[in-house]
């Protein structure tokens, strides 16, 4: 468990590596110490058209709502750390038309001119292929649009050399690329083309792409059956566990601190207590926290905290 934070600061529940803590980001964040985080990962309130439980701002303010998040950010990150931030896109309202908002908080966090500019690292994508056909209006009523089912990702970073190591996140070898590792020095594969020396040594696995495939269906998880058994509603909107354990072991050591400060169901939590990460989520909602015990404990094991 990290100790950062001024022991005056109660938290709401303690795991082996993690805390979480209830109330307002941006004043929990002001407590803690400069370049103390290694990663912060996390996925903030969209701007969609309809108002949502967990809190959302609309497209036209979503900036200058970021902005004070984005200072404390950059503050609070180490010289080589990384801030990933998941944005789903949205609709401008009443048409079928693509809001711009995920790009310009891109540009502004990249080219404003105040202290907290970051650099752009990588664009990563998310390819969600269980996404629903949503807006309904657009793709399954009028029928002129396809379904949406990539989210960006914009992987940033504090200086342009940030900590990272892909050897962490390698993929297994497809069935044709481990074929063709096989071949012996001069001979040809089914392109015509000779294998090198180079080509033909064999790592751990594929370095892998910036469009990641994982599915967002889970329906037998701990933290899912834990929430029916007890009747609380899980969090309306959370990404899969495997997104931040991606990113986690991609950008920090086991002795780094992931802080996610918009935590939700606190999926990165999890993610980060599965990797020996220590960890930080803060979330504004007691019900959504009050949820995401169940990520770590059965609910006989939380009756009384």
């Amino acid at each position: 468990m990290n100790n950062i934070f001024d022991n005056s600061l109660e938290p709401y529940y303690t795991t082996d590596y993690g805390t979480a803590y209830l109330g307002d980001a941006l004043e929990l964040i002001k407590q803690l110490p400069d370049a103390s985080i290694n990663l912060i990962m996390t996925s903030p309130p969209f701007a969609l058209t309809t108002k949502k439980a967990y809190g959302n701002a609309d497209s036209g303010k979503y900036i200058e709502w970021f902005k004070p998040f984005a200072h404390e950010f950059w503050r609070v990150l180490k010289e080589d750390g990384s801030l990933v931030i998941h944005l789903g896109g949205s609709w401008d309202k009443g048409r079928p038309t693509r809001s711009l908002y995920h790009f310009e908080l891109l540009l502004d966090l990249c080219r404003n001119s105040h202290e907290a500019r970051f650099y752009l690292a990588q664009d990563f994508y998310w390819f969600n292929y269980a996404k629903l056909p949503l807006p309904a209006e657009w793709v399954t009523v009028q029928r002129i649009r396809a379904k949406d089912a990539v989210d960006p990702i914009w992987w940033l970073s504090k200086s342009p050399f940030p900590k990272a190591d892909n050897r962490q996140v390698l993929n297994p070898y497809s069935e044709k690329t481990d074929k063709l590792l096989k071949l012996k020095q001069g001979q040809r594969g089914p392109s015509g083309h000779n294998s090198s020396l180079k080509f033909k040594r064999k790592l751990d696995g594929a370095i892998p792409p910036n469009l990641l495939y994982i599915a967002n269906s889970e329906s037998n998880s701990q933290y899912l059956c834990s929430c029916r058994k007890v009747g609380m509603r899980p969090h309306p909107a959370r990404y899969p566990v495997e997104l931040p354990k991606f990113f986690i072991e991609f950008l920090t050591d086991q002795d780094g601190i992931v802080l996610d400060p918009f935590g939700g169901s606190n999926a990165t939590g999890e993610a980060a207590e599965k990797t020996k990460r220590q960890w930080i989520c803060f979330e504004l909602r007691e019900e959504y926290l009050k949820g995401s015990k169940y990520r770590f404990r059965l609910p006989e094991e939380s009756k009384d905290n």
